[in-house]
């Protein structure tokens, strides 16, 4: 039996295993403060014991602590774990992060998000897809290696990251600024944060992305008297729409993602009043832009400003505009090497011939893309991420793991 085989059926052998680890995560929610969370350093302090507990010798680790006075730990960590390969020309990394989103309207999930639910095939609770089914399948294709002797034939890193789901600032930006000696240009960056049901589809560009938190300050006033007021809700309302219209203004399509256009659509939204009869001096919403890359967000900020003061001198109000996540970047290559290698697992583990495409999601790849990095986003998944009753296949699991495999001993 050939190397690659070996590891497939020990892989396969392994899937309650996987649970197990999937189970574990889960049970420790790593929410951002934003969200009124604690970050990411218990969940690292139990996977890295799981790692130590499966194999991994101590020497392997690196932590990168940044600094978050908000969290009780002080800090939100970036663990790095890593297997010497043959050869360290380059080394193949395999992306994932630790924290996830909040759950929502609990009355939605049909079981509790904190506790895996094995039903049918599938696993449910949040974070089990997004991203703990990258990073459990990153974890079995090194483990599946260590328990059958078999060396990569490359250095292989694994790295689990803090603070993905609110903008990467303690995550990979962090990384990139103060460690940036860690990334080698001629590293392959794979990333398991995104994908298709069939695993075919490799993401080689993302949209650009704009994140609007939009502050309108009116006058306060009773609900009988409307015009001893400048209503703060209505103005938002207002502009809510007409930056919604943006996408009209914005209109190219690429055929390269789904959806094919610009989008711009307001999301969260603040309370502001505590009773019907009063008029809104105050309101506070948000918006989620998500740009084709032929577009500079330096003209999607001048259209928003332009529509800002239209609302402000319609209404009478102040509009303060602050940017929670702003982030454009090229394009990898796909004559790439992580692209081309991937591809080549994918065939060899699968029998798939991959082909590559664009997304709307953000990723922490467009920050290695901005530094000339070349990576690639791919993973076998039903893109349920965020939803309720999230879940993850153990198959999907499996099966990348045996695709991770296959590219950590390609030649």
């Amino acid at each position: 039996m050939d190397d690659f085989e070996t590891l497939r059926a020990w892989i396969n052998e392994n899937q309650r295993g996987m649970v197990e680890l999937e189970t574990l995560l889960t049970s420790i929610p790593a929410i951002a403060p934003e969200s009124g969370g604690e970050g990411e350093s218990k969940k690292c302090a139990a996977l890295k014991d799981w790692l130590l507990k499966a194999g991994f010798a101590e020497s392997q680790f690196t932590e990168y602590d940044a600094p978050d006075s908000r969290v009780p730990s002080g800090v939100r960590p970036n663990l790095v774990l890593t297997i010497p390969g043959k050869s360290d020309d380059f080394a193949i990394w395999v992306m994932a992060h630790m924290d996830v989103v909040p759950t929502g309207e609990l009355s939605l999930w049909e079981s509790d998000p904190w506790t895996v639910i094995e039903k049918d095939g599938k696993l449910f609770g949040r974070g089990v897809e997004d991203n703990q089914q990258g990073l459990v399948s990153g974890v079995y294709a090194a483990l599946a290696c260590l328990k059958n002797g078999i060396v990569p034939e490359h250095t292989v890193k694994l790295l689990f990251m803090a603070d993905e789901e609110f903008g990467s600032a303690y995550g990979m930006h962090y990384l990139l600024k103060e460690h940036k000696e860690l990334f080698r240009q001629q590293d392959l960056f794979l990333i398991p944060d995104g994908g298709d049901p069939k695993g075919e589809t490799i993401e080689i560009a993302e949209k650009n992305i704009l994140w609007l938190k939009l502050h309108t300050i009116g006058k306060q006033s009773h609900g009988s008297m409307p015009d001893s007021g400048n209503n703060a809700c209505l103005a938002a309302c207002d502009l809510s729409l007409r930056l919604n219209a943006l996408e009209s203004c914005f209109s190219e399509r690429d055929p390269l993602f789904t959806p094919d256009r610009s989008t711009f659509q307001p999301t969260k939204r603040e309370a502001n009043v505590q009773t019907v009869n009063i008029i809104p001096g105050d309101d506070v919403f948000y918006m989620d832009c998500r740009i084709l890359p032929q577009y500079t967000l330096d003209q999607v900020r001048a259209e928003v400003k332009k529509r800002v003061q239209e609302v402000e001198a319609k209404y009478g109000v102040t509009i303060e505009v602050s940017e929670l996540q702003a982030e454009q970047s090229p394009a990898t290559s796909a004559d790439a090497p992580v692209v081309t290698r991937l591809a080549a697992a994918i065939k060899e583990a699968h029998g798939i011939t991959a082909h590559t495409v664009g997304i709307g999601g953000g990723t922490v790849g467009a920050a290695l893309r901005n530094l000339g990095y070349s990576c690639a986003i791919w993973s076998t998944l039903d893109e349920v991420c965020h939803q309720p009753n999230e879940y993850c296949w153990i198959k999907n699991i499996a099966s990348d793991a045996e695709t991770l495999a296959a590219l950590f001993i390609q030649k």
